[in-house]
């Protein structure tokens, strides 16, 4: 399967942007639908923004038209660009796939990075 390591977490101010990257090694991300979550302390893990192979995206309510989920298949990294941050976005981001042939639900993603920490004030 594939590895995934993500960076880009910071500290930033309210109204900020920030953009996270999530590096895959061991297999092409092309074989994957891939997408950003975010977990809270003592709160379940959510689905912020997903891309399938065909360049198709989807979003979580909470962050349409403030966030942008891209890839590079080229060199196998994919982008969560984040603008107009709240204090309501602080959490830690995980970068997250599934392999084709799985439906591509939130549920089913089942290969996850370390996370990356974002927090806003």
């Amino acid at each position: 399967h594939v590895q995934l390591v993500e960076s880009g977490g910071a500290s930033v101010q309210v109204g900020g942007s920030l953009r996270l990257s999530c590096v895959a090694s061991g297999d092409t991300i092309g074989r994957y639908c891939m997408g950003w979550f975010r977990q809270i302390p003592d709160q379940e893990r959510e689905g912020v923004a997903g891309i399938e192979n065909d360049g198709s995206t989807s979003y979580a309510d909470s962050v349409k038209g403030r966030f942008t989920i891209s890839q590079d298949s080229a060199k196998d990294i994919l982008y969560l660009q984040m603008h107009s941050l709240k204090p309501e976005d602080t959490a830690m981001y995980y970068c997250a796939a599934v392999p084709l042939g799985t439906l591509c639900r939130w549920e089913n993603f089942s290969i996850w990075g370390q996370g990356t920490q974002v927090t806003v004030s």
